[in-house]
């Protein structure tokens, strides 16, 4: 491994090379994602890690990447593949003209590696710190660090909400977390919890807060659903996502709507509107 201290400076970010991890340092400045804001920072130890890459980028820079295995990160894991290349924490693009000096710690990084690619028995990344709390379209979310509580907003809240109350959670009454990203239709977070039995739609379900344009936004509910993970993951099994029933036509017929709505707005493709459209009508 390269001394202890190297530092590799890029756009919105500078990776320090040390012993047994690499420490990701996220710049503050308004043109950084505000998901790498939030983070401020990311121990990766070398155990995390099962592989690096260094690729072209756009418009003359290069692109170093950290590979981590599957499991090591509570962050990745709740993301589940949704967050965009922009919004990736392992990416560091750097100018093109620094490109031997990033192929220089890259092969220094492989030839540290444990050499396992296989998923990873617990996480060895940090989760963000507690406490956190974001407004999601139906409610307030909020998380101390072993307790999970939403509170309804009356302009937004399903009556079914309504009539359950405010929820509060306790991290040893969850069994997983659930995060679509609100940059996709039907954005949301749910929580998971052990006894099951839960509704499948998100608007219905006291567990889970719906989340919508300028809602439960990713730099937020992210790190908050990554931290919930994590507290869960360290009193037991993380559990699938449950296979809910069939749905109400009713339901789905307003779910269309709403996507017509969206469409019409210019907010989802013809692609998007298509391919959702299909996949409602057959949940019939």
């Amino acid at each position: 491994m390269s001394r202890m201290g190297d530092v590799l400076a890029g756009f919105h970010a500078a990776w320090e090379f040390e012993s047994d991890s690499v420490l990701i340092r996220y710049e503050r400045g308004i043109r950084t994602p505000k998901l790498f804001q939030a983070l401020k920072e990311r121990r990766v130890p070398l155990a995390a890690l099962r592989g690096v890459s260094l690729t072209p980028g756009r418009r003359g820079t290069v692109v170093l990447r950290a590979e981590l295995r599957p499991g090591a990160d509570p962050l990745l894991e709740a993301a589940a593949g949704q967050l965009r290349e922009n919004s990736d924490p392992y990416r560091l693009v750097l100018p093109a003209e620094r490109e031997v000096l990033a192929e220089y710690y890259a092969d220094e990084l492989r030839a540290a590696l444990p050499g396992t690619a296989e998923a990873a028995d617990r996480f060895l990344v940090s989760a963000p710190e507690p406490p956190f709390q974001f407004k999601a379209y139906d409610g307030k979310a909020s998380f101390d660090g072993s307790t999970v509580g939403f509170r309804w907003f009356w302009t937004g809240a399903s009556s079914a909400k309504w009539k359950a109350g405010d929820q509060s959670f306790g991290v040893d009454a969850l069994s997983g977390v659930e995060w679509r990203s609100p940059e996709v239709f039907e954005g949301h977070l749910r929580l998971l919890t052990r006894e099951g039995g839960q509704p499948a739609q998100v608007d219905q379900d006291p567990a889970a807060v719906v989340f919508g344009l300028g809602y439960g936004p990713v730099h937020e509910s992210l790190p908050f659903a990554a931290a919930v993970l994590a507290a869960v993951r360290d009193k037991g099994p993380v559990a699938a996502v449950p296979a809910g029933p069939r749905r109400d036509p009713a339901d789905i017929a307003e779910r269309i709507r709403h996507l017509g709505d969206l469409h019409r707005a210019g907010l989802v493709t013809d692609e998007e509107f298509s391919v959702k459209k299909a996949e409602l009508l057959a949940e019939l």
